[in-house]
C-alpha cells in the first residue's frame, strides 16, 4: 500500500503520546513525554507497534494542541518515535518544543532524511531497510535489537561508523530475550566497549 505523508509541520499524524519513563538505552529510568508518530516503511518482522505502520489509521494532530497536553505534565524530556519518525518533517515540531525549553530526543532507524533540532539522536538501524549515509555521525546513541547471532557483525558494521563519543548499546528482542540475553551478556564481555539496554518499562509494567 503507498502511503501518503501529510507535508504540512503544523500536524503530524499521532498514533499515542503519553507521560512515563524512558526504558531503553542512555536516558533509561528518566522522567519522559513520547510522542508515537504514525507511519513506518521500514517493516521489522519482530515490530511490537505494528499498529503504528499505517500512516491513514493515525489522526493528524495540531503542534500547539500537543504541546498543550504536554505542558499539564512536569516533563522536560521529550522523545519523538514511532513507527519511523524521520518519515515526517520534524523542524517546526522541535522549534516548538526547544522554544519552550524542553529537551528534544529522538528514535530513529536512519532509513530517512533527517529533520528537526535535537539534543540526542538515538540511531537503531534495521535489517529491514538501510539506512542513509550521514546519520551515523550524527548519532549520540546506537542501540541495536539483537534477533540472532548475524547481528552482531551488523551492530559492529555501524559501531565503525559512529563518532568516538557515541554510546553503543545492544538490546535483545523482546521475545526472544532469554534465548538472546545471555548471548549479549558473553558478547559484551568479550567486547566491553558495548553496554547491555533492556526495556524496563516492559518488565515494570508502564507504556
Amino acid at each position: 500500500m503507498t502511503q501518503t505523508i501529510n507535508k504540512k509541520t503544523r500536524s503530524l499524524p499521532v498514533m499515542e503520546h503519553f507521560y512515563t519513563l524512558q526504558g531503553e538505552g542512555y536516558h533509561q529510568g528518566r522522567a519522559a513525554y513520547f510522542i508515537r508518530l504514525g507511519g513506518c516503511d521500514v517493516g521489522c518482522v519482530w515490530c511490537d507497534v505494528k499498529d503504528s505502520w499505517d500512516i491513514s489509521k493515525h489522526p493528524s494532530v495540531e503542534l500547539n494542541e500537543l504541546i498543550l497536553q504536554i505542558e499539564k505534565t512536569p516533563a522536560k524530556l521529550i522523545v519523538i518515535t514511532g513507527g519511523e519518525p524521520l518519515m515526517h518533517n520534524l523542524d517546526e515540531l522541535t522549534e516548538l518544543l526547544q522554544a519552550k525549553g524542553f529537551e528534544t530526543n529522538i528514535e530513529t532507524s536512519g532509513a530517512h532524511p533527517l529533520t528537526g533540532r535535537w539534543d540526542w539522536i538515538c540511531f537503531s538501524p534495521k535489517k529491514f531497510k538501510a539506512p542513509l549515509p550521514g546519520i551515523s555521525a550524527v548519532a549520540n546513541e546506537l542501540k541495536v535489537v539483537v534477533f540472532n547471532k548475524s547481528d552482531f557483525d551488523w551492530a559492529e558494521k555501524f559501531a565503525a561508523e559512529v563518532s568516538p563519543s557515541c554510546k553503543l548499546y545492544l538490546q535483545p528482542e523482546w521475545d526472544k530475550a532469554e534465548e538472546i540475553t545471555p548471548m549479549i551478556i558473553s558478547y559484551i564481555k568479550q567486547n566491553p566497549q558495548w553496554e547491555l539496554s533492556l526495556q524496563i518499562h516492559k518488565y515494570i509494567n508502564v507504556p
